[in-house]
């Protein structure tokens, strides 16, 4: 009984993991709006940050720190 139970529940656990994220919506008033800007901008500032602390010719940069029009140097 016991050996079932913890089959179930680690079968449980591994296909929670394989849904994905549930769908943020988009905000519906000016303040979500603005925070969301806000958020954006602080994650894009602190990509840039650590870009910066990266070597131009390593393999991570070319993944993590290359957009789509950036120029090449």
């Amino acid at each position: 009984m016991m050996r079932a139970l913890v089959l179930s529940l680690s079968a449980l656990a591994t296909t929670a993991c394989t849904f994905p994220a549930p769908y943020e919506p988009l905000p519906t008033s000016v303040y979500q709006w603005e925070r969301r800007q806000q958020e954006i901008t602080r994650q894009e500032a602190e990509r840039r940050r650590l870009c910066a602390l990266r070597n131009e010719d390593s393999e991570g940069y070319e993944r993590d720190c290359r957009r789509p029009g950036d120029p090449q140097s």
